[in-house]
């Protein structure tokens, strides 16, 4: 009897194994696409591409988080891109991978995506959707702040956000560059962990030596 549960347990650990590492292959084969990655049908491929992986899983948020930052980096390359619909999209996705997790870094993770969303479709009309999209943008960033205040891309989207804002609104370089320093710092301190989020890092770097 003892053996037969042995054996048993044996093989549940096996099969939960190959399920692991077929989901990390999975993973990593559509992560190294996004390099390559150009249009706004290569983007849309991605996204279907993580979320038929989310689906099959089932128990995984991440899936869902780079579909839906592979439909938020469509609606930067491609200008054209309805921002509305893609951030409806992203949106379902981020409410997808927040149900499967109870971690407040992953939480804050989610989060970033929102409010790279909700930046997207008040970049339309700045001036007419400010009040609505903008309001919803500073507040996600708040809310993953208060969740995980050292996540690195919290504070690289407030460092381009301030960066990118005129000096008469409250940004300005001066504004920018401690919060991107603070980010860069972030980058370098922090492991990189196999298929989480850490990008951006170019980005902050460039954008951080305009501010010298």
């Amino acid at each position: 009897m003892k053996k037969t549960i042995l054996i048993a347990a044996m093989m549940v650990a096996f099969i939960a194994n190959a399920q692991s590492e077929k989901f990390e292959a999975a993973m990593k084969a559509n992560l190294s696409k996004f390099d390559s990655a150009k249009t706004l049908a290569d983007y849309e491929s991605l996204a279907a591409a993580f979320t038929r992986i989310g689906d099959a899983e089932k128990t995984q948020w991440l899936p869902y988080y780079w579909a839906g930052l592979a439909l938020s980096t469509a609606g930067w390359v491609d200008q054209k891109a309805d921002k509305d619909v893609l951030g409806s999209r992203i949106v379902a996705l981020c409410d997808k991978a927040d149900a499967l997790t109870t971690d407040n870094a992953d939480k804050a993770e989610i989060l970033v995506l929102k409010n790279m969303a909700a930046t997207q479709q008040m970049l339309v009309d700045p001036q007419a959707r400010y009040m609505t999209y903008g309001q919803q943008a500073a507040g996600f960033l708040q809310k993953g702040m208060s969740l995980n205040a050292n996540n690195l891309l919290i504070h690289y989207l407030q460092g381009m956000s301030l960066f990118n804002t005129p000096e008469q609104f409250g940004g300005g370089k001066a504004k920018a560059k401690p919060v991107l320093e603070k980010a860069i710092a972030l980058f370098k301190a922090e492991p990189v962990k196999p298929l989480y989020p850490h990008w951006g890092e170019k980005d902050a770097i460039s954008t951080l030596a305009q501010c010298q």
